[in-house]
């Protein structure tokens, strides 16, 4: 199998990001969204951007909230169904959970309310859901130890996708957040080159 894309949902704050020595060794383009703020070069994706991969189409959504360039994928297998299978969600959606923007400070929260409820929330229920953490990471703080999910499912049971107005969410995320472990800061310097 040939690695032909290396997609990278946010600059990460919470590992370091091996996509610079994976492209060194396959030749593959890295892929962020245009607004990633990173000292490589990267093929920049835009909102509804696609990526053809044989049978396979992924589509970007750019979803802010948990960094500014936060991107999801809608992954389509087109030898089954036109319709999405699945979205890969990053930091911005987990099972059980939502990313955590205190980075961001009240209007990043803001930014992800709306990403949620007009972007991911409008795909259909049986679109699976594959967030890039579960239970331990500090990137949330209620996630579930389940790797995967539905759009449905989240819909009706994850606890931050319950708040139906913006200012609630907000008071919500903020209430009792965990401290950022040490080394946030150097892991984000190191993941933007």
């Amino acid at each position: 199998m040939a690695i032909e894309a290396i997609i990278n949902t946010h600059v990460h704050a919470d590992h370091r990001s091996g996509e610079r020595k994976l492209a060194e060794r396959t030749g593959a383009p890295i892929y962020f969204h245009r607004s990633a703020d990173v000292s490589f070069l990267f093929t920049p994706l835009d909102d509804s951007g696609e990526i053809p991969l044989g049978n396979v189409v992924i589509r970007v959504l750019h979803t802010p909230g948990h960094t500014p360039e936060s991107i999801s994928l809608i992954v389509t297998d087109q030898t089954r169904s036109y319709e999405p299978w699945m979205v890969l969600t990053g930091d911005t959606l987990f099972v059980g959970d939502v990313g955590r923007p205190d980075l961001g400070g009240p209007e990043a929260a803001r930014t992800l309310y709306v990403s949620l409820h007009d972007k991911l929330l409008a795909l259909p229920d049986h679109v699976e859901v594959y967030p890039a953490h579960i239970s331990g990471s500090p990137c949330g703080r209620a996630m579930s130890g389940k790797p995967a999910s539905t759009i449905g499912f989240e819909r009706r049971f994850n606890v931050a996708l319950q708040y139906r107005d913006p200012d609630t969410f907000v008071r919500a995320l903020f209430k009792d957040v965990p401290s950022k472990p040490a080394g946030f800061m150097e892991t984000i310097a190191a993941n933007r080159g």
